[in-house]
């Protein structure tokens, strides 16, 4: 390994620090998963080998569950699907996401070892599971989940103890990391990469994740020095230090003692108040919109879960009309607020009022977000396409080269999402320097072409994020 070496991290237990200088976008390591598998959700519709995203995909034709985007992909995830696919024939049934992880990776395991390459830091005996720090609750469905595993496993495969199985489960549990479909915009899937387990949290890190290509690349987000530990956030710094803290105790069983936890930085700015002419709105007027807030979110989520979109956005401009002139634009509920409108407005496409709410998110992010965040990246990407959209090319063409700057660090050139960035800033350039030769040449050039191709309608607001790409119940 070229950039970095395991030791011991004080208060962390093992990690990985810096054996030479990196700069931002450097790629400290890139490594493929041990195993991985597609969500129970997502089976019918992405591609059991690449991930890909298809209409239409071709089914196994023995267990009739593993699906593939045509026979090159069927060929090239034989090796995987093989044992499972027998297994699942003779159990006659499907079992959940966990499961099947924990049985590809102790079926790779029985053949390569737990050491499958050079480049491999640590072997998967060597990992947490945190099987004692389980909770009550969780603790029932991890003894269903080892139960059904234990059905699941086939007599002609190596015998596994329980000890075995909850081992593996319990850093599936833990460790297990979201894999992406090809654009990088949804989680479908999740997989195990023993090199990334080393990595601890921090909640304003030095590097980022990304999945690119099938491997997860380490990259920094700055200038790290040799002997620095390099570290990644599990959870959004958008949430208040508590808010992190309880998370991270939760799902990852450890209490966090970074900088921004100890000193609740930028706290204050996530609930402030607004300034009115000068002075600041009482304390106790801030506390009961914040409240109102809270409330709010809450019943919008549900109606955004039921796809009532209308409804979203009935409740969302109620909230706005109370928030103004009282919660600053850094008060985190309402970014989520102007997040949300912002988006489901764009699918409903009124993108003039959409493009407000999202210039308004991007400035409010600015002042909390570390400059080369990937969520303030693709943030600022989704308010310049938005600003496109509504007609505001100048405005756009500013956003779209600000994220591209910054998912040239994040995501790399590579990247699929980095390539459609890239082909719309030449995009509005372009369309840019028409806008300053003739402004009213280049509308009725525009109007002509909406007539002409319809704008399509964009993708459904998502139901689940990426925020947070290491997995949480």
């Amino acid at each position: 390994m070229e950039f970095v070496e395991v030791f011991d991290s004080e208060g962390k237990g093992r990690g990985l620090r810096a054996i030479k200088e990196v700069w931002a976008g450097d790629v400290l390591f890139a490594e493929p998963p041990f195993a991985s598998v597609v969500f129970d959700s997502h089976a019918a519709s992405i591609c059991h080998s690449c991930f890909r995203r298809q209409e239409k995909l071709q089914r196994c034709g023995q267990c009739r569950f593993a699906q593939y985007c045509d026979k090159t992909c069927q060929r090239a995830g034989w090796e995987e699907h093989k044992q499972e696919c027998a297994a699942i024939k003779s159990y006659g049934k499907v079992p959940n996401e966990n499961v099947r992880l924990a049985a590809r990776i102790l079926w790779r395991m029985d053949k390569e070892g737990s050491v499958v390459s050079d480049t491999q830091l640590t072997s998967l005996e060597e990992l947490e599971d945190h099987i004692y720090d389980i909770s009550e609750d969780d603790l029932k469905d991890f003894k269903i989940d080892i139960h059904n595993f234990l059905d699941y496993w086939p007599r002609s495969s190596k015998p596994r103890t329980v000890d075995n199985v909850s081992h593996i489960l319990g850093v599936i549990n833990c460790n297990g990391f979201m894999v992406s479909d090809q654009r990088g915009l949804q989680a479908v899937g999740v997989g195990l990469f023993p090199n990334l387990c080393l990595v601890n949290h921090d909640c304003w890190p030095n590097c980022t994740v990304m999945l690119n290509n099938g491997k997860i690349e380490l990259r920094a987000l700055g200038k790290i020095s040799p002997g620095e530990e390099v570290t990644v956030a599990y959870v959004d710094f958008l949430n208040l230090s508590e808010d992190r803290r309880r998370l991270l105790k939760q799902q990852y069983f450890f209490d966090c003692t970074c900088e921004h936890c100890i000193n609740k930085t930028k706290d204050d700015l996530k609930l402030a108040g607004a300034l009115v002419e000068g002075e600041k709105v009482p304390e106790e007027t801030v506390k009961e919109i914040t409240e109102y807030s809270r409330m709010m979110l809450e019943k919008m989520e549900k109606a955004r879960i039921e796809a009532n979109y209308n409804e979203v956005v009935k409740i969302c401009r109620e909230c706005v009309e109370k928030q103004e002139n009282v919660l600053a634009d850094t008060h985190i509920y309402q970014l989520r607020i102007w997040s949300t409108l912002s988006e489901v407005l764009s699918y409903l496409q009124f993108f003039e009022e959409a493009s407000t709410y999202a210039r308004k998110m991007v400035e409010g992010y600015l002042k909390l977000y570390h400059p080369n965040n990937a969520q303030l990246g693709m943030a600022t990407m989704r308010a310049g396409v938005t600003h496109w959209q509504a007609g505001f090319i100048e405005v756009a063409h500013g956003m779209i080269c600000k994220a591209y700057a910054i998912l040239m660090i994040t995501h790399g050139p590579t990247h699929p999402i980095t390539k459609d960035l890239e082909a719309m800033r030449m995009q509005t350039e372009m369309e840019l320097r028409m806008f300053k030769q003739n402004e009213y040449v280049y509308h009725s050039m525009r109007e002509a072409a909406l007539k002409n191709q319809p704008m399509r309608m964009m993708a459904e607001p998502a139901t689940e994020s990426i925020k947070n790409l290491f997995r949480r119940k």
